[in-house]
């Protein structure tokens, strides 16, 4: 039905009336029963019959044509409108499709506010991205909570981490500088630079502690990593933007995630590749048969220091220590 100026929908008979073929049929009438008003006062004769024959012949002719101008009006209804609205409900349609697709290409799936402490909507979600994938692609600056969530899950993953090499000054500088952002005024530059150091070794611990949980740990160490932590999953990329320095300071910023038919999730993927073939990078593998004898050997490379066992079992406790502060605090599952 079509609608009027007010957005009022009225029927198509009000409407017929406001048209050429309206105003005909109206003239029509008042002829006929003018001519028959005019008739009534006649005598019988000719001068009657024939305004007797024009009266009916005009109401016939009004009759007639109000009917067929009612379902003419119809029949183009259904001819011209109908195909006109499905017309426009397809490019609504193909539109709405053209939308999905670019927010799918370009736009996060989720969204996660800057935090102090964990949060476990983020991280239920995230577990369910491992849990769910087969390969799993790590690049942060010690690997600690990858490790923790590897020990929370039960499948086997092939995992690929890149971390920051503690022996170069710039691996260490970026994230020192936002936790002193974070701490504020009266932030020991150095000594978050020393916790720093011993992160990255508890991180590298932890990754061979989960070795049972993958069928290898390759393990790129780097000078100068970005920023920001990416882990990456078969249908997922979660982006961990430690770069926004325009945000509020806190311990775990601002998160995007993204799918896997995003632009971004392509671009990640392709810029992880060239980071473990980048010059000084060094590599290592860990898989569920390599012993710790091996195991310190691949960290006295990378670190450029010894290990000894009791330094070993001191960064083993520290790092069961930070799971079980950090899985409290995720909620998340044993």
């Amino acid at each position: 039905m079509p609608a009027d100026a007010k957005g009022i929908r009225t029927h198509p008979i009000q409407e017929l009336f406001w048209t050429r073929t309206g105003l005909l049929l109206l003239i029509l009438l008042v002829v006929s029963g003018s001519s028959m008003w005019a008739a009534d006062g006649l005598d019988p004769g000719t001068a009657k019959n024939l305004l007797t024959a024009l009266a009916t012949g005009t109401m016939v002719s009004a009759v007639v044509g109000f009917g067929q101008t009612l379902i003419t009006a119809s029949a183009s209804q259904r001819a011209m409108v109908g195909p006109v609205i499905e017309e426009s409900r397809r490019a609504l349609r193909e539109l709405s499709d053209e939308y999905r697709s670019l927010n799918q290409e370009f736009f996060p799936t989720h969204v996660f506010e800057a935090t102090t402490d964990p949060d476990p909507a983020f991280n239920a979600l995230m577990m369910r991205d491992l849990s769910a994938t087969r390969q799993f692609w790590f690049r942060g600056f010690s690997g600690r909570h990858a490790a923790v969530r590897l020990l929370h899950s039960r499948a086997e993953w092939e995992v690929r981490a890149v971390v920051a090499d503690p022996r170069e000054r710039t691996a260490i500088s970026g994230r020192a500088r936002h936790l002193v952002r974070n701490q504020g005024v009266d932030a020991d530059y150095e000594g978050i630079q020393a916790t720093l150091h011993e992160e990255i070794r508890i991180g590298l611990v932890g990754l061979y502690l989960a070795r049972g949980r993958c069928t290898a740990i390759d393990v790129t160490v780097i000078a100068d990593p970005p920023l920001d932590r990416l882990e990456m999953f078969d249908d997922s990329v979660w982006i961990t933007l430690y770069s926004d320095v325009a945000g509020v300071p806190s311990l775990y910023p601002r998160t995007l995630r993204f799918s896997t038919g995003s632009f971004i999730y392509t671009m990640e993927r392709a810029d992880f590749g060239r980071l473990r073939t980048a010059r000084g990078a060094r590599r290592f593998v860990i898989t569920p048969d390599t012993s710790r004898a091996e195991f310190l050997a691949h960290f006295t490379k990378v670190t450029g220091s010894a290990l000894s066992e009791e330094q070993f079992h001191a960064l083993e406790a520290k790092f069961h220590a930070f799971r079980q502060e950090f899985s409290t605090k995720a909620e998340l599952e044993s």
